[in-house]
């Protein structure tokens, strides 16, 4: 096992975790309480379990998601030369290919970091992020950073 599939396991089963009710929490009293009493109540226990977050950042999280997702293959400078590359049978994309560059256009390249290599015809072992397909600012702001690899 690569150490790319040993790093997409853990973290696939580390998020799973954590989002995960375990079912061991104790059922709710029942009570004499009215239905649209009770009714009334869930929005305020709702936003009291849940405080308003801020706004995310996309630009921010496509920094972090290129130096943890990404750079383990492809560089900290999208040479294709991180740490797991040397351990894989098809070297990883060097983003700073010129030629490469020219060729690929951004919706390829959303495609392939959403759905992985294998959507594409490329190898498998690119990863595909599931849970970035509905953050298309995120993404984009992706394909951003490969390009500023030029």
């Amino acid at each position: 096992m690569t150490a790319r599939m040993i790093l997409a396991l853990s973290l696939a089963f580390g998020l799973a975790a954590c989002g995960n009710k375990t079912g061991d929490e104790a059922a709710p009293a029942k009570s004499a309480e009215k239905p649209m009493e009770k009714a009334a109540e869930k929005p305020m226990e709702k936003a009291a379990e849940k405080p308003m977050e801020k706004a995310a950042d996309p630009a921010a999280e496509a920094k972090t998601i290129m130096a943890t997702r990404c750079a383990a293959c492809h560089g900290i400078d999208g040479k294709g030369d991180g740490a797991a590359a040397a351990n894989l049978p098809v070297k990883p994309r060097s983003y700073a290919d010129a030629e490469w560059q020219g060729k690929v256009t951004d919706e390829h390249l959303k495609k392939v970091i959403v759905e992985g290599g294998a959507a594409v015809g490329l190898s498998p072992m690119m990863a595909p992020n599931p849970d970035l397909k509905d953050k298309t600012a995120v993404v984009d702001e992706l394909v951003k950073i490969v390009r500023s690899y030029k």
